[in-house]
């Protein structure tokens, strides 16, 4: 069985999780505050997000955010291509 690249991995998770923090940035900016709590409380079937949604975000919290949101995935990225690595050597 092939191995995968865990940088390569990494990247393409870390990529994707950023793309998903960034669509969420662009949801806020169109639908407003009343758009994005309808989008975000049909996405957690019966959970109320009104009280926890915040729209004043200063820009560099969103830069930080966007930073975590990239590293965690990479990481996430990473850490799944190493244990399948690890699993298919075992077979």
């Amino acid at each position: 069985m092939q191995t995968l690249n865990i940088k390569k991995f990494g990247l393409a998770f870390g990529i994707t999780c950023a793309l998903l923090y960034i669509g969420c940035i662009l949801l806020m900016l169109i639908a407003g505050r009343e758009g994005t709590i309808f989008i975000f409380n049909s996405f957690f079937h019966g959970l109320n997000t009104e009280a926890i949604i915040r729209m004043d975000i200063p820009w560099w919290e969103t830069l930080t955010g966007l930073s975590a949101t990239f590293g965690l995935g990479w990481l996430t990225g990473a850490s799944v291509a190493f244990f399948y690595n690890k699993s298919v050597q075992n077979v």
